[in-house]
């Protein structure tokens, strides 16, 4: 098995990227814009070479350099919000790359950015990096169509690509909406807490990792606190 002892996962904004080496996928995280620094995750499929960029959300003149000559096959958009998109139309210019997102927040995303969707995607949804397979978890609250993405590495723990659903230390904005919040926070539980072990590491769309076995046991405060 290769090692991935050294990524931590800390990225800054022109700090370069963090890179985990994973039995058969390569993870490469990169923080872009100083204002939001937005993180982006660059998959590679260390059999076939194939690539799946999670957000597009800015400065194309650091993501595509990162992508490099093996191109990429798909861009996969987390949710609706400006910030995880900014840079999806000069990317999939560049590149060609098929655009996922989830369907309730599709329409939004090509208005924004004029890129039309070419595949929308749900609940137990798949999507390929080469010889490994991401899985979609469909997560409201944040947004109508927040999609998080596991891949269960067969050799190790599952990792998660969140979005901005979970962050360490809590779930993601709602913006003051109790009802979303709700939903949010309840999704969250059901659909990766319960349904996912304790060493799932997981990757938000904004900051450092973490664990779901570290923020396990804050649910219920979570909760109380209302965000």
């Amino acid at each position: 098995m290769v090692s991935d002892e050294g990524y931590t996962g800390e990225v800054t904004v022109g700090g370069g990227a963090d890179v985990r080496e994973l039995a058969h996928l390569r993870i490469t995280k990169v923080a872009v814009d100083e204002a939001m620094s937005n993180n982006c995750y660059l998959l590679t499929c260390r059999e076939t070479g194939d690539q799946v960029l999670v957000d597009a959300a800015s400065e194309p003149e650091t993501l595509l350099p990162v992508i490099g000559d093996a191109g990429l096959a798909t861009v996969v958009t987390t949710h609706q919000h400006w910030d995880h998109h900014r840079a999806l139309d000069a990317v999939v210019r560049a590149t060609g790359a098929e655009v996922v997102a989830g369907a309730p927040d599709a329409a939004a995303i090509t208005d924004q950015t004029g890129v039309p969707v070419t595949r929308t995607v749900g609940d137990g949804d798949t999507v390929a990096v080469g010889a490994c397979t991401l899985e979609v978890i469909a997560v409201a609250g944040h947004t109508p169509g927040s999609i998080a993405l596991v891949y269960r590495d067969p050799e190790g723990h599952p990792h998660l690509f969140t979005g901005d659903s979970l962050f360490p230390g809590g779930v993601g904005n709602t913006f003051g909406d109790d009802a979303a919040f709700a939903q949010l926070v309840d999704e969250v539980e059901t659909k990766i807490f319960a349904a996912l072990p304790d060493d799932t590491w997981f990757y938000p769309g904004h900051g450092d990792d973490s664990t779901l076995g570290a923020e396990r046991a804050s649910i219920p405060e979570w909760r109380a606190r209302g965000w």
